[in-house]
């Protein structure tokens, strides 16, 4: 007697049971689908030929939650990746801009007779055979589902204490403050940002939020509490010959009450397990399945103990952001990947670190920006779903080839890979900043600023997006509130004497110019700064004093022709303007991805050579 139908739909080698929720392939094997991705699949499959949009297709696969669209965007890319789809491929599945998504492979449906027992009266062989396996090969399948899922909540905690949604990992302090191990002790905090940061049901601060907090006598939970966070993971470590020590506890902010605590004794080359069991550990108390889970396990990494020390080595050092810092960052990366060849972050940091130099220390592009490219698509090879290298190669991408289109392309690509990335959502703001789509640049400055809210950088980007979009009193706003956290960060007071300039407030504006070229040691950007406004104040002897330093800094190869050019505007000296331009585009100057933006370019706008600039540039 038949008690029910059900339907298996088949697309190319691929069959869907929705009644048991099952992807089979051609030879009648489960591919393996977390939940989400399954019912994502099934409810396409269903609708073959339609397009479904966005909204429809998070309200009927996450009923019952608020979800954002990178949550929809990153189970279409699982999605693609299980069925075989290559990057730009849409055998199964085409994206419609604007839109949704289309199930565009032919897709048949078959119904299929099921007994009162629940077993097919016929179904293909294959499918039998897995039937008839015994009923804990069920229970496996289940469990691989389960470590295989990109998320699984434990919505009911056994303490009844609220669930943790944020959470900050600490520099690691020494065990003996006399055998201090910076690189080591800030590597473990970086190492296990980065593990943590790929579960996107949390938000986990980054290094450049809770760099501030690596003193010996730091208390935790006042770190905690300045960084808005829920809990908050504090360690020591001590490396003494062949031998690591870690103590670990994670705190509850909310009432100081300790979560766990555990101490691990291990030889140093187990670096790497204790790093696994700590993220373990965290996940398992955040409510948070993480361990076997290949969709989080960190990408790009090493298993070589002393490729690892040279890549902290370089993160610490390249991250001072001084030009003999930088280097020297370059030369621990370049030991990391000389101990293992296959090591995608070692190139990834490399190509960040080169990225910095033109427009940190105003290093010719020609100089540093191909060293970053080759080290930023070397990393791609070797990982392409490392989210970092996207993020570094979307920068040089318009730094440097003016290719915004791919620039964008990398940049999407990074955030579908790491959504709460503050990195790549700072250089997706200010690529969108450049080509003037002020509204789109200012949101995702403040989703990085709200995701790192204690960063510099990300806080003086945010200033500077909302200058560039006209919002003069913002931007002021914002950079002064940076400047009470660090009154010495030469970024801030450079894009505050911009907006003091626009604002005709010159002698303010000069003063805070005055104070960039101080903190950062004789950049060329406050100086160009300083004299524009003293032009525009009437105190052209004083200008041209800054012009002639500009010029003897440019004969020793520490000044960019597009400051110059700057000042030579200031004080309407049009040809020599054109001409500096012309030598920063000829070198590539990464300086003039703001020529479309910053409106201290306005009177030259109508010029031919300006337009013909702003045409080379690809910006039209």
């Amino acid at each position: 007697m038949v008690d029910a139908e059900r339907t298996i739909y088949t697309f190319d080698d691929y069959r869907v049971d929705g009644a048991k929720r099952l992807l089979l392939d051609s030879e009648g094997e489960i591919v393996l689908l977390t939940p989400k991705v399954f019912d994502l699949l099934f409810y396409l499959v269903q609708r073959s030929g339609e397009t479904v949009d966005k909204d429809t297709l998070m309200s009927e696969i996450w009923p019952d939650t608020i979800v954002e669209e990178n949550n929809l965007s990153q189970n279409i890319s699982i999605l693609r990746k299980v069925l075989g789809e290559k990057r730009g491929e849409h055998r199964y599945i085409a994206t419609v801009p604007g839109v949704g998504y289309q199930f565009v492979a032919h897709v048949t449906s078959v119904n299929v007779e099921t007994a009162a027992d629940g077993r097919p009266r016929s179904m293909p062989p294959n499918e039998k055979a897995i039937w008839r396996r015994p009923i804990f090969t069920a229970l496996i399948v289940l469990i691989c589902l389960g470590l295989s899922a990109s998320y699984y909540f434990w919505r009911n905690p056994a303490d009844g204490a609220p669930s943790l949604k944020s959470i900050a990992v600490l520099p690691f302090k020494p065990i003996a403050v006399n055998e201090r191990d910076e690189a080591l002790e800030m590597g473990m905090a970086d190492t296990l940002i980065s593990r943590l940061g790929n579960i996107r049901e949390i938000r986990v601060r980054p290094l450049t939020s809770v760099r501030r907090f690596g003193g010996p006598e730091q208390d935790a939970l006042e770190a905690g509490r300045t960084l808005a966070v829920d809990a908050v993971l504090d360690g020591s470590i001590q490396h003494v010959a062949d031998k690591i020590r870690v103590n670990v506890r994670l705190i509850r902010v909310a009432d100081g009450s300790p979560i766990w605590n555990e101490t691990y004794d291990e030889p140093f080359t187990d670096i790497f397990t204790v790093q696994d069991r700590i993220a373990d550990r965290v996940a398992d108390s955040l409510k948070i399945r993480l361990s076997g889970n290949p969709l989080f396990a960190e990408k790009g990494q090493t298993k070589d103990p002393d490729a690892y020390r040279a890549y902290l080595q370089g993160r610490l050092y390249w991250q001072k952001l001084t030009q003999p810092d930088v280097r020297r960052g370059i030369q621990f990366f370049q030991q990391a990947i000389d101990a293992d060849p296959a090591y995608a972050l070692a190139y990834a940091g490399m190509g960040d670190a080169y990225r910095s130099l033109p427009v940190n220390s105003d290093v010719p592009s020609a100089d540093a920006m191909p060293q970053a490219k080759a080290a930023a698509l070397k990393a791609i090879e070797l990982e392409p779903d490392l989210s970092y290298a996207h993020t570094v190669l979307g920068w040089i991408d318009y730094w440097y080839d003016h290719d915004w289109i791919r620039a964008e392309k990398e940049f999407q690509k990074a955030l579908e890979l790491s959504p709460n990335d503050p990195d790549a959502h700072r250089g997706y703001s200010t690529l969108l900043t450049c080509l003037g789509r002020h509204d789109e640049a200012i949101a995702q400055m403040t989703t990085a600023r709200e995701l790192d809210p204690l960063s510099l950088v990300t806080s003086s980007l945010e200033g500077q997006a909302l200058f560039f979009a006209g919002k003069y009193d913002d931007a002021a706003d914002r950079l002064n509130k940076t400047l009470e956290i660090q009154p010495n960060f030469w970024v801030a007071h450079v894009m505050l004497a911009r907006v003091y300039i626009q604002q005709k407030k010159y002698d303010v504006a000069i003063a805070e110019a005055e104070k960039a070229r101080q903190f950062s040691n004789g950049h060329s950007e406050p100086i160009s700064l300083a004299g524009f406004a003293k032009a525009k104040s009437g105190r052209t002897d004083e200008a041209m004093h800054d012009l002639e330093t500009l010029k003897s800094m440019q004969a020793q190869g520490l000044a960019a022709d597009y400051n110059t050019a700057m000042l030579y505007n200031g004080l309407g000296k049009t040809d020599e303007v054109f001409a500096a331009l012309e030598k920063a585009f000829n070198a590539k100057d990464v300086r003039l991805i703001l020529l479309r933006v910053d409106p201290k370019w306005d009177d030259l706008r109508t010029d031919p050579r300006f337009v013909d600039i702003i045409k080379r540039m690809n910006f039209n």
